[in-house]
Formats: C-alpha cells, sequence, structure tokens
C-alpha cells in the first residue's frame, strides 16, 4: 500500500504487544521534563514504585531500567550468575528461546528443554530435571509465563511446586512481560525470585522500560555473582532508589505515563483487568470455532489472556493474510516469529481493549479470511457476539 493513501479511521494496532497507548496516559507523557536529580523527582520514583509493588503483588523491590524486555531478561541473568553457571529453561516459544539465546551469549550453561511450541512447561519435567541434578549445578529455573508468540501460559505456581517437590535451592525466574496486568501473577505467593516485565503489555505504555522485581534470595545471589557489567547492577539502582533517584538519568516521561497507567488499573481493579483479557480470549476462540480454524495451543488449561496465535490451513501463508488485511483494513495483527513464521497469525487482545474493538478486530480477520482465500466458515464475529453477550462484564470471565 502506498504512503500516500489516506486511509479513514483509526488504525487497529492488534498485534500482542505494544499495546495501544490510552489517551490519558499520552496526555500523562506530555508533561515537561522535571529535574532529575530535583527535589520534585522523588514523589514521583516513589509512587510508581508503591504502585508497582501492587501490581507485581509483592513487597519486594521492583527496579526500573530505560529498556526493553530483553534489557530485563539480561539484568536478571547477569545479577544472579555467574559464566559457567548452569540454567535449566523450556522452549515454549520464540521469547523462551530469545532468553536461552542471551544466557548462552553471557557464558551461562544453559539446559534447554525441547518443545513443540504447542504447550507451556511440562511439570514433571521440573521435577525430574532438578531431582536427577543430584550435586545441586542448576543454579536458576527459567520460564516464560505467557509466551507471545504462541499464545500458551505456562503453570507458574504449578512450577514452584515442582522445584519445591525436588527439593532444589535453585533460583526461579519468570518472564511475565505479556502476562503483567493481563494474568494472574503472584510473586510473593508463588516462590518467584526475578519477575521480567515490561511497559509495553498490559501495562498500556510504549516500549522503553523494563522492570526486575528481586527476592532476597535473588538479592543474596546477587553479592555473589562475579558477572562483569555495569549498567545492570542492581546494586547501584537499589541505593539510589532509597533516596528516589536513579544512578543514571531516568525516563521521566515514561515515568509520568506508568504513574497514570497504574491509576487506571487500580480504578478497574486488577480481578477485573484479569477477568476482561479472559473474557476477549474466550471470545476470539468461539470466533476460531466457528471460522473452522486450529488454535496453536493444544491445552485448553494454557490458553493466554493476552494473545491468540491461530494457525493457518495448509498451503496458506498467514503473512499474506495479513498483508491483505493491513491494505484493506487499515488493521496490524502479530507475525509469525521463528519455527511458526507464516504459518500463524496473532490476535493481540491486551490492555486498553473493550468489547467494541475486540468485534472489530474479528471483523477485520473474517473479512480477511475471505478476500485471502483462506478456506474457513463464516459466522466467527456473530459467535465471539453471543459469547461477550452470556458472559457479560462484571459477572463471568
Amino acid at each position: 500500500m502506498s504512503k500516500s493513501v489516506y486511509q479513514p479511521g483509526r488504525h487497529f494496532l492488534q498485534i500482542p504487544g505494544p499495546s495501544n497507548v490510552p489517551d490519558r496516559v499520552l496526555r500523562a507523557m506530555a508533561q515537561p521534563v522535571i529535574d532529575h536529580r530535583g527535589p520534585e523527582f522523588p514523589l514521583l520514583a516513589n509512587r510508581v514504585q508503591e504502585k508497582l509493588r501492587q501490581v507485581f503483588k509483592t513487597r519486594q523491590p521492583v527496579i526500573i531500567y530505560p529498556a526493553s524486555g530483553t534489557g530485563g531478561w539480561e539484568s536478571s541473568l547477569l545479577n544472579t550468575l555467574s559464566p559457567g553457571d548452569k540454567v535449566l529453561a523450556f522452549e515454549t516459544g520464540h521469547f523462551a528461546t530469545l532468553w536461552k539465546n542471551v544466557a548462552v551469549k553471557l557464558g551461562l550453561d544453559v539446559d534447554f528443554v525441547g518443545g513443540d511450541w504447542r504447550h507451556g512447561v511440562d511439570l514433571d519435567a521440573v521435577e525430574a530435571k532438578l531431582k536427577a541434578d543430584s550435586g545441586k549445578a542448576i543454579k536458576a529455573v527459567c520460564a516464560v509465563h505467557t509466551e507471545t508468540s504462541t499464545g500458551i501460559n505456562s503453570d507458574i505456581k504449578g512450577i514452584r511446586k515442582a522445584i519445591d517437590a525436588a527439593g532444589h535451592p535453585a533460583l526461579y525466574m519468570v518472564d511475565a512481560v505479556s502476562s503483567l496486568a493481563c494474568s494472574d501473577f503472584r510473586f510473593d505467593e508463588w516462590g518467584v525470585d526475578v519477575c521480567v516485565s515490561a511497559s509495553q503489555k498490559g501495562l498500556m505504555l510504549p516500549p522503553g522500560l523494563c522492570f526486575n522485581a528481586v527476592s532476597e534470595k535473588a538479592l543474596a545471589a546477587s553479592k555473589e555473582s562475579i558477572a562483569h557489567h555495569s549498567y545492570w547492577r542492581w546494586d547501584e539502582m537499589l541505593a539510589n532508589n532509597a533516596r528516589g533517584y536513579f544512578p543514571y538519568t531516568p525516563a521521566t516521561n515514561l515515568l509520568y505515563g506508568l504513574d497514570e497507567a497504574l491509576d487506571m488499573l487500580a480504578e478497574e481493579g486488577l480481578d477485573n483487568v484479569f477477568a476482561r483479557h479472559r473474557r476477549f480470549a474466550g471470545a476470539t476462540r468461539a470466533a476460531l470455532d466457528a471460522w473452522n480454524l486450529e488454535n496453536l495451543c493444544l491445552d485448553d488449561t494454557s490458553y493466554s489472556n493476552s494473545t491468540t496465535a491461530v494457525l493457518m490451513p495448509e498451503g496458506h501463508d498467514a503473512d499474506a493474510l495479513r498483508g491483505i488485511i493491513l491494505d484493506t483494513f487499515n488493521m496490524s495483527l502479530g507475525t509469525g516469529l521463528g519455527k511458526v513464521k507464516g504459518k500463524v497469525f496473532r490476535i493481540g487482545h491486551i490492555g486498553d481493549f473493550n468489547d467494541l474493538s475486540l468485534v472489530g478486530t474479528l471483523g477485520g480477520v473474517e473479512m480477511g479470511l475471505a478476500l485471502a482465500g483462506v478456506p474457513h466458515k463464516k459466522g466467527g464475529v456473530r459467535a465471539a457476539m453471543d459469547f461477550l453477550e452470556g458472559n457479560e462484564k462484571g459477572k463471568k470471565g
């Protein structure tokens, strides 16, 4: 499509992140920059960190970096581990693979348990691997909560139980980039040691902030690490954060936006936020069933609240469909990544999103399927509407 052609109406950004940024957040970010060494800044920094702890459901520190989620991965590994340490990780999709790749580049020894990208982490495999590690060589277990590339959730609470059943002292690290503020996540209660997340998904901000929530056990491990790093050091961040500051220039205007976004989540109530996301995910699956298209996720206990990955029929290219939908309806859908490139498209139902947004999104998909000649049955939008009507907001999720 030529860039000179104007398309009326707003662009539908229905990828699984970055998600749409609410007007309230955009307005908050438009405030003048303040002196990040002055007396006003700690009021903002302390307020944001207290609100963040409520979303992570922790009393522990939540460290904020000006970076993407990839920076959060690197920080989690550099602060707690040393080159040569062994890590247990699980192949649940593209982002689990990328986190593994970061670990390998940092000199860690990763036991990467293979997966089919259609199921979450195998709890039995967690326990078996750890029980077999009689010398306690494994220093950390890494798991992705919501795998953005596949639309699959792993059971974070269940993995904790498997680690405990094995009687293993490994640190427990979780990527919650696509699950935080979309699905229930309980840092303290579930015994997580490091949680990595980022600003551009359920928190409804542009990309640019990443987070490490850190347990006492992780902080103790950070004092033993001999990994060389500077920017990512927790100790310097925590020492400055205690006074309301950062050791280097913070992303002040993103913090303004985060402050507003956290207020919006609190106004809606986290349980209502989770129920809303569950409801939209259910309606999307109802549309898939009606279209007679296949969900990449094969485990009905592992569906993601934030994204649904749709398998294309044999012989049909997902990116060709996405191109038709973008050119015709000005709507962006998520591309397939890694092993499923060209085989799936992803529908994001994440962040600042309501019933009409979902119906419009699914309408664009259904019309696009017809234009692209993809074999399907009609009626997906109607099925989603029936689901939404039968699961009214605030009653069911």
